[in-house]
C-alpha cells in the first residue's frame, strides 16, 4: 500500500492548525482547481468524529463522489478519516499536530490501494502517487497561509 508523508510547519497555534484541517470550507477553497463540492453529510463547518462527507470532484476529467469519515479524533493532537465509498480501493488520512515552541508542526499520512489491482499499481508509479502528493501539497499550503493570517477567522471562531 503506498504511504505519502507530508510535514508542515505552520506559525499558529496546534489548536487553530487542527481546526483548519478538519474544516469542510477550507477543503472547498484548496481544491477549488477540481470543482470540489461536498454534497451529503456534513457540507459545511467543521467535521468531527462519526461524521461524513461525501465530495464530489473532477479528476483526470471524470467527475468522482468520494466519502469519508472521521473514524479517530483526539483534539488538538490529531485525527483520522477514512474512505468509505469512492475511487480508491481504500484510503487511510492520519493528521497529527505537534507543538514546536511557536509553530504547529502538522504532518499527514495518508495511505491508499488503487483499484483495478496491477494496472492500479502502475497508474500509482507513473502518476496517482505524484498527483496525490500535489493534491496534499496545495491543502497544506492553504491550511498554512490562512493559520499565519488572520484569515483563520473567517473559517473558525474562537
Amino acid at each position: 500500500m503506498p504511504k505519502i508523508k507530508l510535514q508542515t510547519k505552520i506559525k499558529a497555534t496546534r489548536s487553530i492548525v487542527f481546526d483548519l484541517s478538519r474544516s469542510i470550507d477550507l477543503h472547498k477553497i484548496s481544491t477549488e482547481h477540481t470543482n470540489e463540492e461536498a454534497i451529503a453529510g456534513k457540507t459545511s463547518g467543521l467535521i468531527g468524529i462519526d461524521e461524513s462527507v461525501t465530495w464530489r470532484a473532477k479528476h483526470f476529467g471524470i467527475y468522482q463522489n468520494l466519502t469519508s469519515k472521521i473514524t479517530e479524533y483526539n483534539r488538538p493532537k490529531y485525527f483520522t478519516d477514512q474512505m468509505v465509498k469512492g475511487a480508491f480501493k481504500e484510503f487511510k488520512h492520519e493528521h497529527h499536530f505537534k507543538e514546536l515552541n511557536d509553530e504547529t508542526l502538522m504532518t499527514d499520512l495518508f495511505y491508499y490501494k488503487s483499484p483495478f489491482g496491477v494496472l492500479g499499481k502502475i497508474a500509482d508509479k507513473l502518476f496517482l502517487k505524484k498527483y496525490m502528493i500535489e493534491l496534499l501539497t496545495e491543502r497544506n499550503r492553504i491550511v498554512k497561509q490562512f493559520a499565519e493570517s488572520e484569515r483563520w477567522k473567517e473559517i473558525i471562531s474562537k
